[in-house]
């Protein structure tokens, strides 16, 4: 047996266990659990902000029957004049959130969805000054009483 045809039978055993195995082990109806998100992002003082850019990337599962590939689903809408992005419906499992509006700090972090329905809330901060290594404003360095 030639090496290409080794990887050729190999391959064709690791479909045919993932056909057989995969069906077994997956739910009656064969779908993934699936949540409907909503984002809703506010302003510091509580208010709801409108045209911010709401960025959901599926970062967790694997799809078995390509060979347990990284599934890479990946979601770009703004917010509503309620502050309110809706998804549509979206697998069970972990998600990263980025925001993005103007004059607001960017917000970015991971959730673990695994309800059938969920809203995050999100309090968006603003803006900290900026500051410099070289600088005067350095807040590494300690400030000398005059």
């Amino acid at each position: 047996m030639t090496r290409r045809s080794y990887f050729r039978a190999m391959a064709v055993a690791r479909v045919m266990a993932v056909a057989v195995f995969g069906s077994a082990a997956s739910p009656v109806d064969g779908a993934v659990p699936m949540t409907d998100l909503q984002v809703l992002v506010l302003t510091p003082g509580g208010r709801p902000l409108d045209r911010a850019s709401v960025i959901v990337t599926f970062v967790q599962g694997r799809a078995p029957l390509k060979l347990y590939k990284k599934e890479l689903q990946h979601w770009e809408l703004k917010t509503n004049q309620q502050g309110i992005a809706k998804l549509p419906s979206i697998p069970q499992g972990r998600i990263k959130i980025q925001i993005i509006a103007s004059n607001y700090q960017t917000f970015g972090d991971f959730f673990q969805v695994e309800e059938a329905e969920k809203t995050l809330t999100i309090q968006l901060k603003d803006p900290q000054q900026q500051y410099s290594a070289h600088g005067d404003n350095d807040p590494t360095k300690p400030t000398e009483a005059k």
